[in-house]
């Protein structure tokens, strides 16, 4: 198969060294803007905001600081920071919260019908103005890609449940499940797992003898009530009422974490994940013909000539070389319709996963011909890097990950409203 981004990065590379004026590590841009709106980098599932891990960037690793690399030139960049371990609709709820500013509202509806909390903690606003007809762009990484979708969905057409669960009740309603919001002009997907990844299944597998999902979310709950661990790493957890609250004993705090609903609920980032989750969220959460759609794939696999099954690459991650890889490329389900076009793999999704939604969906992916299309994904190819590569978390010298970040600022910029 041909790696069109590879063709890309090379191009990338001509084009930051002999096309650019680079005084003072700064890059002007080639080509005039049509918007001003500002970028905002979402991440993906265990990711983690730019105060926590001791300043490691989730956006750019020991690469640098993508952030901060797109500020310096010319393009106003924010990161945001949403529950690791939560699922879609609380991340989305989470994501607007933190834009415009205000307290954390999940919807009475669904803090119902999953029994978490109806609001979580309170944000001052990256961009207030969104509020009053500011647009934004926000690029994604792998979990992140299905949350800006979700997010988008909820600013333009709400929640009809929402609505009538206020109104049947006579409760408040959060803005966000109105509709009618029309402020994110692109999302840009990364690595997002858009039909789920098939790495849910080793989980579930893993399950069998080690049930690891109820081990995470007790060091979860565990983690949250150590001080100053936040300060390295935030599960965000809070609607589940994993904090010790106030003078609570250490016998109720236990019992009452035995008896919370989260052990066995869908609204977690692991059932959005899988295959079945990310086709019932494609059945509702359609592309807006008022937003661009980007997606860009990875892999970093190749097909065995005797098996046909794909094997990792000289140079991926070693934590995903040695355990998700292999999996994922001999991994066949016919009961969930997973067959050989699976396999090729980034380490932690199907690449086939990335290019767009496909299960359950109606959106239209097109490839990319030179001129971006609304209401459409846009596939942009597929780079030749591995899950974490792709954001720097990982080195890789043949990847310039900064002249991919800046040319895709760059063709953001140049998108008409």
């Amino acid at each position: 198969m041909m790696k069109g981004c590879r063709v890309m990065v090379v191009l990338l590379g001509l084009w930051f060294v002999f096309g650019l004026s680079v005084p003072g590590g700064r890059t002007e841009a080639a080509s005039p803007r049509a918007n001003d709106a500002p970028i905002v980098l979402l991440h993906g599932f265990t990711g983690w905001g730019r105060e926590e891990m001791l300043g490691f960037k989730y956006w750019g690793g020991v690469r640098g600081d993508i952030e901060q690399w797109l500020n310096d030139n010319g393009y106003r960049t924010y990161t945001l920071a949403v529950g690791p371990l939560s699922s879609n609709w609380d991340r989305a709820c989470e994501a607007y919260a933190q834009l415009v500013g205000g307290t954390v509202d999940y919807g009475a509806a669904h803090a119902a019908k999953h029994g978490h909390a109806r609001f979580g903690r309170t944000y001052p606003g990256l961009l207030p103005e969104l509020k009053r007809g500011g647009r934004v762009h926000i690029i994604a990484h792998s979990q992140g890609g299905q949350t800006a979708r979700m997010l988008v969905s909820l600013l333009e057409n709400g929640s009809q449940e929402e609505r009538e669960y206020a109104k049947a009740h006579n409760v408040s309603l959060s803005p966000l499940f109105e509709g009618g919001h029309h402020f994110v002009l692109s999302v840009t997907t990364i690595a997002t797992p858009h039909d789920g990844t098939t790495l849910v299944n080793m989980v579930d597998f893993t399950d069998r003898f080690f049930d690891l999902q109820k081990a995470v979310l007790k060091a979860a709950a565990v983690a949250s009530n150590v001080p100053y661990t936040s300060q390295v790493y935030d599960f965000k957890l809070d609607q589940w009422g994993l904090r010790r609250q106030p003078g609570e004993s250490f016998d109720h705090y236990f019992e009452r974490l035995k008896r919370s609903p989260v052990w066995t609920s869908t609204d977690t980032a692991r059932y959005d994940l899988s295959i079945p989750g990310a086709e019932k969220l494609n059945q509702w959460v359609q592309a807006s013909p008022n937003t661009y759609y980007l997606s860009f794939s990875t892999e970093r696999t190749h097909r065995g000539a005797l098996t046909g099954n794909y094997y990792p690459e000289l140079g991926m991650n070693a934590f995903s070389a040695v355990v998700c890889a292999p999996f994922l490329g001999s991994y066949r389900n016919e009961a969930l319709g997973i067959d050989d076009r699976w396999l090729e793999n980034d380490g932690i999704v199907n690449t086939v996963s990335m290019n767009g939604p496909k299960r359950g969906s109606s959106d239209r992916i097109v490839p990319y011909d030179g001129t971006l299309k609304k209401g459409v994904w846009n596939d942009m190819g597929t780079c030749n890097v591995d899950h974490l590569e792709v954001i720097g978390v990982d080195p890789n010298p043949s990847f310039d990950i900064r002249a991919f970040y800046l040319r895709l600022a760059e063709q953001l910029a140049s998108l008409r409203p």
